[in-house]
C-alpha cells in the first residue's frame, strides 16, 4: 500500500478510537438551602 493510504487508515484508526474512547462524567453536589419555616402569627385569632 502507499504511503498516503497507510497514512489515510492509521488516522481513520485514531478518529474511531477517540470517538469510541469511555469519557467520564464530572458530578457536581451541591449542598440544598435549608427549608424555611412559615412564619406562625400570634395575634388575636389564635
Amino acid at each position: 500500500m502507499s504511503n498516503t493510504l497507510k497514512l489515510v487508515a492509521m488516522v481513520g484508526l485514531l478518529v474511531a478510537v477517540s470517538a469510541c474512547a469511555r469519557q467520564t462524567e464530572e458530578f457536581v453536589v451541591v449542598d440544598p438551602e435549608p427549608i424555611s419555616v412559615e412564619p406562625v402569627h400570634l395575634g388575636k385569632f389564635k
